[in-house]
């Protein structure tokens, strides 16, 4: 599967001034809902990403809502194991199983999420996967976007691998060249 292609085929590869769920701005996004609302990209992309699990010891796969739920759900029917999402729930917006999923002492779950951009909630995966008793054996995305390649924890296998410049807020040129922000999924302006 030529992933670059689709995502550009879908529109899913956007080009702007972007604020990342992060906090960091970029000038590039990735919203991967885009080619996985083809069924056929989806199936296409879950089977490249389970084929390089094929014959491991997975129990399990694992992603977050919402963006992990169509890859995650993919990639589970391709290796031909259950599926489960976590959610942000509560007031400090933490991930959580819910709507009776469980996780059984010792399965091994392979977590799985369409975009990685700091790492941040797959080390957040990994954290709750262990802590319902789980054991978290690998991670995959679709993307692989992180501007440093810092050691997860876990095997990692992604797609594609993009090196995208992200900016801290206070020292973004997209900011300095008044180049209007937008928060993707809503994609509306963000006020400054």
């Amino acid at each position: 599967m030529d992933v670059l292609k689709h995502l550009e085929e879908t529109e899913a590869h956007l080009k702007g001034h972007f604020l990342l769920s992060s906090g960091l701005h970029s000038d590039q996004y990735f919203q991967c809902a885009k080619l996985l609302q083809h069924p056929d990209l989806a199936r296409q992309a879950g089977d490249a990403l389970a084929a390089r699990f094929k014959g491991e010891a997975i129990d399990v796969v694992v992603s977050p809502a919402l963006g992990g739920v169509i890859i995650g759900h993919e990639v589970a029917r391709s290796l031909g194991v259950r599926f489960l999402f976590a959610e942000r729930h509560g007031e400090v917006r933490q991930l959580t199983l819910r709507r009776g999923f469980q996780l059984q002492p010792g399965e091994k779950a392979l977590l799985v999420e369409d975009v990685v951009t700091t790492g941040g909630s797959i080390q957040e995966l990994k954290q709750l996967v262990t802590a319902q008793g789980g054991t978290p054996v690998a991670f995959a995305a679709i993307v692989d976007r992180r501007k440093e390649t810092t050691d997860l924890g876990i095997r990692f296998e992604a797609l594609t691998r993009i090196k995208v410049n992200v900016f801290q807020p206070e020292s973004c040129p997209l900011c300095r060249d008044k180049v209007p922000l937008v928060k993707p999924g809503s994609r509306t302006l963000v006020e400054k």
